[in-house]
């Protein structure tokens, strides 16, 4: 029996939209920035519609749960527990970081990967993948949010061979002399969450509508004023 996953990103300023189903693999992609809340609904009527598929058809609903922008990752979230309101339908989460190294290994066939998303604020959100035995990038020790210097120091400086993904390698000068030459993977994609998708929902780490939280690493905000404010 073939299991039919819509999976839905706006965690960074790329708008992305995945299904898989009998028919195959249908997705939509868009780097679209300030653009996320009106594209999102269309990609996913659209998908549906190719697919001749309905909402309902669906046994399980997936989203990029962060890390990534704080008001994309709310889009996604939102979107997903309104779709699955509507179909009651669980929910699984994917890591936008996780997807960037699964597209990269897909591309390069790197079997380690470092994923950074320019966090802001002088920071990087940093994960750093290994392909296992069932051709899926798994993170190794944890996602941090971290300051170019620390991770220069710290888990960049320990790791050799590796390829890299995302928009932190070029946000940061400091990151010149470890950054990989070849970064083909900057945003993270739908279409490459699918595999995590369906392992979550097969090892059943699924969420209902009203518990699921975002992943956002950085659990402070400090606003700093302007001058003269």
């Amino acid at each position: 029996m073939s299991l039919n996953i819509l999976v839905i990103d706006t965690a960074t300023e790329a708008c992305s939209v995945a299904l898989q189903s009998e028919h195959g693999v249908i997705s939509r992609f868009e780097v679209c920035p300030q653009e996320h809340s009106r594209k999102l609904l269309p990609m996913v009527q659209e998908v549906l519609c190719e697919a001749d598929l309905q909402l309902t058809q669906l046994d399980v609903l997936g989203v990029g749960a962060g890390p990534g922008s704080f008001t994309g990752v709310r889009i996604a979230m939102g979107m997903v527990q309104g779709l699955s309101f509507g179909a009651g339908l669980p929910i699984v989460k994917v890591s936008t970081l996780q997807a960037m190294a699964q597209q990269c290994h897909a591309n390069s066939g790197s079997q380690s990967v470092i994923s950074l998303i320019d966090a802001r604020m002088s920071e990087v959100y940093f994960g750093h993948y290994q392909l296992d035995e069932n051709g899926l990038m798994q993170l190794q020790n944890q996602e941090l949010v971290i300051s170019p210097e620390a991770l220069v120091d710290g888990p960049l400086s320990q790791a050799s061979e590796f390829a890299g993904a995302g928009t932190g390698w070029k946000a940061y000068e400091q990151f010149s002399t470890f950054a990989p030459q070849d970064i083909s993977v900057t945003y993270p994609d739908a279409r490459w969450m699918l595999p995590m998708a369906k392992y979550q929902w097969q090892q059943g780490h699924t969420f209902e509508a009203a518990k699921i939280e975002p992943t956002y690493l950085r659990d402070k905000v400090t606003w700093k004023k302007l001058p003269g404010r």
